[in-house]
């Protein structure tokens, strides 16, 4: 396993941007709009292949928007079969699943559960 990507909640996404970019060189992607919710992303990528996603979202709710900066961590654990087991794994010691699985707009096949304190950890296929 390995960590996949850290996703962070940003006011501003394109300063963010133009931050990484020109302190840590990431290249990043076309940033990803989904019309309907109104969630943007870019994805950041090193040279060493980790990666940040800046995200924003117009309307965050009170939660997010009290603390802006992390918002989940992601875990690629293997294939889809891979992360339907590990999804009902953690559904069977009581941890709350807040989504999926099922593949997001940005072609994600994922889960979100959460941690003892709520910390979101999404599980994903390895790409």
């Amino acid at each position: 396993m390995k960590i996949e990507h850290i996703a962070i909640w940003v006011d501003d996404l394109e300063k963010m941007k133009n931050f990484y970019q020109t302190y840590f060189h990431v290249t990043s992607n076309q940033m990803y709009h989904n019309q309907k919710t109104g969630f943007r992303s870019y994805f950041l990528e090193f040279e060493e292949g980790s990666r940040i996603e800046l995200t924003n979202k117009k309307h965050l709710s009170p939660r997010i928007a009290d603390s802006l900066g992390y918002t989940h961590l992601a875990i690629a654990v293997g294939n889809k079969s891979d992360v339907d087991a590990m999804t009902e794994r953690f559904v069977t010691d009581g941890f709350p699943l807040l989504s999926g699985p099922r593949t997001t707009g940005d072609g994600y096949y994922e889960s979100v559960i959460q941690d003892p304190e709520g910390n979101l950890i999404e599980l994903t296929t390895d790409q």
